[in-house]
């Protein structure tokens, strides 16, 4: 949900969105609790300041890559909208860590009918710039992002909204073309930050080095390639900062990274490899933070090409892997085994799904009875990620004991997504971050016949029955029912296979030991609000 590695990718989002992802594709985190109603996260640098426990300083963060843009409109990757959720940019509502949705810009709001949804604004908040936050802010996001003359890559991703009505300075009502219970989500995602009017008119395509919001830190400077700077917003309407610097460093060597942390040269080192990990675990310096993320890493089957047309041959596959050797064997047991697209934190998520069991002998009686008895040569394509590389590689171990020849195409990430955009990817080695942490991200780019191709159904999977269990859940306001609309679809995706999650993600940081409150959130954004250097 979108750079060089589709795990970082939410976001188009999508990681896939990426595509991708974004997606991946591709949130986080405190206010009061909501009077709403949901009816319906370089060598030779100086060394970071040191203050007292109080606050203060300079938090240095080293990641593995560079930000594309910081246009929440415009970004296609993780990387970006890390920078700029919940730091530069704000969205009217929040989800918390219990994936719960709270005031953030909108003090409360309320499903008036189907379609129409109306939020009460912040009251005496100003953006970055001194413009002051109303209802006519809201309404000139929302409609930059939907603009048909202009169009952003976030334009389907808001797809479901119709019209932004002002009702007065600090109300104002979304009205959609069809009821969509995941609107919440959406507006508390990355791309729901509010942008300055002014900033809107003054830089236009040009915010993507300019970002203006109403956020806890304001935009100092990006060197691109190498560093990105924001500072403490002195005039910031909620609790401030604790830190009164955050310096976000691209460093893409992996053990660089944690190098700086050791040495005192970063305080955080993100996207840790799990090669790393007792590196981090022994050092001491360092902590390891695990935290639960949205992301599901899966192995995919284009359902238009020979022989995976065939459902048997995909379940034969199914039953041919072992997930847990692959977890405990390339991941060190960072991860779960997964048993569904949705990670468990996401909404619509089902415990209950049954998924194929790790059986040699069902998956040669299916191949036999597909009419390939006696094997077959497959390939499968992946990007330039080393633990994929290394699944790939059990994967191509563990189908030759079924008959299956499998040849492995490593690519470039850029040129992977094309290829696989465009249908030409046999088998593939992928993952879906989610950008909302809303069940309705994952399905419907996933699974929905009208999202093959760019949007992330990479597997060009059809069935009308699912198309329409999708637009149910979008449609029900009864959270309940709404989880059963979802575990009736998930179920009969896993019956066909055109993915097998095969593994529910964590996001690991190294931090440095004098570092306190540290927190990425489950679409992979780093939280610094609360953090503090000793």
């Amino acid at each position: 949900m979108k750079k060089t590695r589709i795990v970082r990718s939410i976001l188009a989002l999508s990681v896939a969105f990426a595509t991708v992802l974004t997606g991946c594709s591709g949130t986080s985190q405190s206010q009061p609790a909501s009077t709403g109603s949901n009816s319906g996260q370089a060598t030779g640098s100086p060394a970071p300041s040191t203050p007292a426990a109080s606050g203060g300083g300079t938090l240095i963060i080293a990641r593995l890559s560079d930000a594309n843009n910081l246009d929440p409109h415009f970004s296609t990757q993780i990387n970006s909208m890390a920078v700029v959720q919940h730091k530069m940019y704000e969205g009217l509502v929040m989800m918390d860590r219990n994936s719960e949705y709270k005031p953030l810009l909108a003090t409360e709001w309320k499903q008036k009918d189907d379609v129409t949804w109306e939020f009460t604004l912040r009251d005496g908040v100003t953006f970055h710039d001194g413009t002051a936050f109303d209802a006519e802010a809201v309404k000139k996001t929302i409609n930059r992002i939907l603009d048909k003359n202009q169009p952003t890559p976030k334009a389907n991703m808001f797809g479901m909204i119709k019209e932004v009505k002002v009702i007065d300075p600090k109300k104002v009502e979304i009205i959609l073309h069809y009821p969509f219970a995941g609107l919440l989500s959406v507006l508390a995602s990355a791309e729901g930050g509010i942008i300055s009017p002014k900033a809107i008119e003054q830089y236009g395509k040009d915010l993507a080095k300019h970002p203006v919001g109403t956020g806890p830190f304001v935009f100092e400077s990006w060197t691109p390639g190498q560093e990105i700077v924001i500072v403490k917003n002195e005039n910031y309407w909620g609790t401030k900062p604790k830190v009164d610097k955050v310096v976000f460093k691209t460093v893409p060597e992996d053990t660089t990274r944690v190098a700086m942390v050791e040495t005192g040269e970063a305080h955080v080192a993100e996207q840790l490899p799990v090669t790393e990990l007792e590196r981090v675990q022994n050092s001491a310096n360092m902590s390891l933070g695990r935290f639960e993320s949205f992301a599901v890493d899966h192995i995919g089957m284009n359902v238009k090409m020979k022989p995976f047309d065939d459902v048997r041959v995909r379940q034969a596959i199914a039953h041919a892997i072992d997930k847990e050797a692959i977890i405990q064997g390339v991941y060190n047991n960072v991860g779960k085994v997964a048993i569904s697209s949705l990670g468990p934190k996401v909404i619509g998520y089902s415990p209950n799904i049954k998924t194929p069991e790790y059986d040699l002998n069902k998956a040669k009686q299916l191949l036999t009875e597909a009419g390939y008895g006696n094997g077959l040569k497959a390939t499968v394509y992946l990007n330039d990620n080393k633990a994929r590389i290394n699944v790939a590689e059990v994967l191509q171990s563990q189908l030759k004991g079924i008959g299956i020849d499998l040849q492995i195409q490593v690519m470039e990430f850029g040129a992977y997504l094309e290829l696989a955009a465009k249908g030409e990817a046999q088998m593939f080695i992928s993952g879906w971050g989610n950008a909302t942490g809303d069940g309705d991200y994952n399905q419907y780019n996933l699974f929905h016949s009208t999202s093959a191709g760019v949007p992330g159904n990479h597997s060009f999977y059809s069935n009308p029955k699912v198309d329409a269990l999708i637009e149910a859940a979008r449609k029900e306001k009864d959270p309940e029912k709404r989880k059963q609309i979802y575990a009736e679809a998930q179920q009969i995706e896993m019956d066909e296979v055109p993915l097998l999650p095969y593994r529910s993600s964590e996001n690991l940081a190294a931090i440095a030991k004098n570092v306190q409150g540290v927190y990425i959130s489950p679409s992979g954004y780093i939280e610094v609000s609360d953090v503090t250097i000793q």
